[in-house]
């Protein structure tokens, strides 16, 4: 496996999540807690899920999991911005320590019922950009949803 590959969709994703969060901090509070109808009901609830799943991967890496951020986040939309942005990095600081060897590596983790699992890294790894990647794509289309158009595309060929 090909580490660059993998430090590139760090930078990537710290590039797109930057985007989203540069909308999220333009929208009011209606618009960010505004029920809407997809995936999830509404801006918050995307955002939460999105840096939830984006923390926790972080700390099954490196064996601490903790319980999703959903279950517990009680802060508002800029606590949510400063959780979201440190997982971020800190996955993008996890994938520059990483050696190419130890994305071969299967590690094992918890689901969130509580079951075991085990993965190969990269995979894992794979899964997390892949995963942020699909729900800010919902973000675009929940902000439409709420009269905030000041969007543009997120793509990772933009990012290149």
């Amino acid at each position: 496996m090909n580490k660059n590959y993998f430090l590139e969709l760090a930078q990537y994703n710290i590039w797109a999540n930057q985007k989203m969060i540069s909308w999220l901090s333009q929208i009011n509070d209606e618009q960010w807690s505004q029920k809407l109808i997809g995936s999830f009901d509404s801006i918050e609830a995307t955002a939460i899920h999105t840096a939830g799943a984006e923390k926790l991967w972080f700390e099954r890496f490196n064996n601490q999991a903790q319980p999703f951020l959903t279950q517990t986040f009680q802060g508002n939309k800029n606590d949510l911005i400063e959780i979201w942005e440190n997982a971020s990095e800190n996955l993008k600081n996890y994938v520059t320590d990483v050696s190419e060897e130890d994305l071969n590596e299967t590690f094992a983790y918890k689901s969130l019922k509580g079951d075991d699992f085990s993965r190969v890294k990269y995979q894992a790894i794979a899964h997390v950009f892949n995963h942020s990647t699909y729900h800010r794509g919902q973000l675009v289309n929940y902000f439409r949803q709420v009269g905030f158009t000041k969007v543009d595309t997120t793509d990772l060929i933009y990012f290149y």
